[in-house]
């Protein structure tokens, strides 16, 4: 069996996606966001954005600019989303109707905005899909939830359960926002983000209910896009403190210390793959390394570290590559 076979049996597999999100609003910016893409690969993914991307009366044009970008050639690695208006805006069908009827078979997902819960993304599904159908895409079209709202976070277990989402990210801003004055302003950024007990609570919270079920917490913006410090200190403590796998971009200077600070170190590869390969060796069973017991537990944890750092175009050993490259037999 292959060896995700084996150490999944039962389980569903989490899902994993590049750890860096860009967001890119203005055509000037989506054409330097691909350009950089082309350059670096598919390392990061890139989200065209209608919801703030668009000036007022500009709307529509804004989504048939967005079609054409997908649909170009520049689109190379099909990993550009789009966030779309919220599902209660006057501009939330058309932009489903354009951007999705349109380049259905070029969009890596779609980005839902203010949900207020649960109902909210099912009833935006269902749009979606209609639209996905009739722009002749056969396989279903994948949804990430922005959770922002309070409704959203109450029900964020129910969101993530359902099928076609897979990564629900949080708005620190919108969030902060809506409690009027509750929480300060400097929520929003470093330190008190990772301190005010309803930040924390929020962000733990979206993050336990995409772990359990298998989906990609992604972390805000950081509004700092002068110092590269800033947003690596983020992220790495998005990362080791909150559990988070992906996060926001909003400068093309952010996205290097974002896939940094989520990548694997080369000791955690180099550690996986010692551990893995005397597991295959024992044909799964229980090995003792460095006076330490691994099972298939620590084989499911060891064997997620190799997949985000192949995610990450790092250059794996060779018996580490031997493993995530083996072939899966056909289902």
């Amino acid at each position: 069996m292959h060896p995700s076979e084996v150490l999944f049996q039962g389980k569903r597999q989490p899902l994993l996606l590049p750890a860096c999100d860009h967001y890119a609003g203005s055509e000037k910016l989506m054409l330097k966001s691909m350009a950089l893409q082309q350059e670096l690969g598919p390392l990061f993914d890139i989200t065209f954005d209608c919801e703030d991307g668009a000036t007022a009366g500009s709307e529509p044009e804004h989504a048939q600019m967005i079609v054409r970008l997908l649909n170009d050639d520049g689109n190379r690695h099909n990993r550009i989303g789009v966030r779309v208006h919220d599902v209660d805006s006057p501009f939330f069908d058309g932009d489903l109707a354009v951007i999705v009827g349109g380049a259905a078979q070029r969009l890596a997902y779609v980005v839902l905005p203010k949900a207020n819960g649960a109902a909210d993304v099912a009833r935006a599904i269902e749009a979606i899909n209609v639209h996905a159908a009739k722009g002749g895409r056969l396989t279903p079209m994948p949804v990430h939830v922005l959770v922002e709202t309070h409704g959203a976070l109450r029900e964020a277990d129910a969101i993530a359960a359902q099928p076609q989402v897979e990564c629900l990210s949080f708005g620190i801003m919108d969030f902060v926002s809506s409690h009027y004055g509750a929480i300060p302003g400097a929520a929003m950024r470093t330190p008190g983000q990772f301190t005010h007990p309803l930040v924390v609570r929020a962000k733990l919270e979206m993050v336990a209910a995409c772990h359990a079920h298998g989906k990609v917490p992604s972390h805000n913006v950081t509004t700092d896009i002068k110092d590269s410090a800033v947003v690596a200190n983020d992220a790495q403590r998005a990362a080791a403190e909150f559990g988070f796998t992906r996060m926001w971009s909003i400068h093309p200077d952010q996205i290097k210390p974002i896939l940094k600070a989520f990548t694997p170190r080369l000791s955690e590869v180099n550690e996986a793959t010692n551990i893995l390969t005397e597991g295959k060796n024992a044909s799964w069973g229980p090995i003792s390394q460095n006076g330490r017991l691994h099972d298939r537990a620590s084989y499911r944890y060891y064997w997620t570290v190799l997949q985000r750092a192949k995610l990450a175009g790092l250059a794996l050993p060779d018996a580490a590559a031997a493993l995530v490259n083996e072939p899966q037999p056909a289902t």
